[in-house]
């Protein structure tokens, strides 16, 4: 186990597609996390930008931005890019710094204004660029992966339409109860089936948008915490960032082939499920000691397949844990309490700051009508493009 740090405040910029520039999500997220903490901007040690890419570029290097749209004042930086695990990873170089003794208080800020419609890439021809591959060559878009692997689901474990459309209707309904969610109308399992087929066998309403918004956390050590911040702040105690282990043998974005297994026996786990496994041995729990889950829901059909590799159940479970109200409101675990981004769509790199953002409103009990009762630990589940692990494990 590593050592805790403390999350003294989070804050957030509601996502939506509001026509404007990422910095400026970011710097409301940022000033109100620092109020959330209270903690003036000067007395930041350190700033952390998870970065947004735009034509090929990250943006204008997050970190440095997000420091002078917030005023120069000597704070060291960083910038970190891991596409849809970015955030996870500007959290794990801020807590880093902190246990190194580098800085005492660290903001960790990311914000997007995502394209209208599905992710492609930038122009030009890059031939040694996976992602580019997979787009100009197989013409396989983020939904047509989805669709794969909603067929994989209902292949092998008889997970059905259904399944998937009740997804939705769970995450949509408590999205309603979030103030910074995109969409905030309850859906029918009905209106999934009758929303327009987008890759065949997912609809519209089981495929995740892309957004404009924004999420920052201030993190602090323990010592500075109990000096300045709340008696018994939200800690982090794990973040894992974890890559594939070869042979990979389950198809992954954005890749377009499995790795061969005749030479070397595949891991006992898939990439995703180490990912939640480092977590656990590096906080010294099990998925038993849950409270909650935020999990990365590109998809309804993605959001059954991280409460097999959460460990939640066993595997070819998740439809019937769902069916049983588990994972809902109320339930023995529940997931994705925040909407998901069912609710919220992508804004790439402040979504896995924006599950901890929830993990923290939870575990301080300050969630509102979504609340969870008695929260008291949390594990967030992400992946970037890429071979990039997410998970993040909060505790109060």
């Amino acid at each position: 186990m590593t050592g805790e740090v403390a999350v003294l405040g989070v804050g957030m910029h509601p996502w939506g597609k509001w026509g404007r520039g990422f910095v400026e999500y970011g710097v409301t997220a940022a000033r109100t996390a620092l109020a959330d903490a209270g903690i003036d901007w000067r007395d930041v040690g350190s700033i952390v930008g998870a970065d947004t890419v735009r034509g090929g570029y990250p943006g204008h290097v997050a970190g440095a931005t997000f420091a002078k749209a917030l005023g120069w004042q000597g704070a060291r930086v960083a910038s970190v890019y891991a596409a849809c695990a970015s955030g996870a990873q500007a959290l794990d170089t801020a807590r880093a710094q902190i246990l190194a003794g580098v800085a005492d208080v660290v903001l960790v800020v990311g914000a997007d204004a995502a394209p209208k419609g599905f992710f492609r890439p930038a122009g030009g021809d890059r031939p040694d660029d996976p992602d580019w591959l997979r787009f100009r060559v197989l013409g396989a878009t983020n939904p047509t992966y989805f669709g794969l692997y909603a067929r994989r689901r209902m292949a092998l474990h008889g997970d059905t339409l259904e399944d998937f459309a009740q997804v939705k209707v769970k995450n949509a309904a408590l999205g309603s109860l979030n103030p910074h969610a995109r969409y905030r109308k309850k859906v029918t399992a009905e209106e999934v089936a009758g929303s327009a087929v987008v890759a065949d066998p997912l609809r519209l309403l089981d495929i995740c948008a892309t957004s404009d918004g924004g999420a920052a956390v201030v993190l602090s050590s323990m010592d500075f915490a109990r000096r300045h911040g709340p008696a018994d702040p939200v800690r982090i105690r794990a973040v894992s960032t974890v890559t594939p282990t070869y042979p990979n043998t389950m198809l992954d974005l954005p890749d377009i082939a499995t790795d061969s297994a005749v030479a070397v026996q595949p891991a006992d786990d898939t990439f995703r499920a180490s990912i939640a496994r480092a977590a656990y041995e590096e906080a010294g729990i099990g998925p038993e000691d849950l409270s909650l889950a935020e999990v990365y829901d590109l998809s309804t059909a993605l959001e059954l397949q991280w409460y097999e590799d959460l460990g939640l159940c066993g595997e070819g479970e998740a439809a019937k844990l769902l069916r049983e109200g588990a994972t809902s409101l109320g339930g023995r675990i529940p997931v994705n309490v925040s909407g998901g981004l069912a609710s919220f769509g992508e804004a790439v790199p402040a979504q896995a700051i924006a599950q901890v953002c929830e993990l923290t409103w939870q575990l301080r009990g300050s969630a509102g009508d979504r609340q969870v009762a008695g929260a008291r630990l949390g594990i967030t589940a992400n992946q970037g493009l890429f071979g990039h692990g997410s998970s993040v494990v909060a505790v109060r």
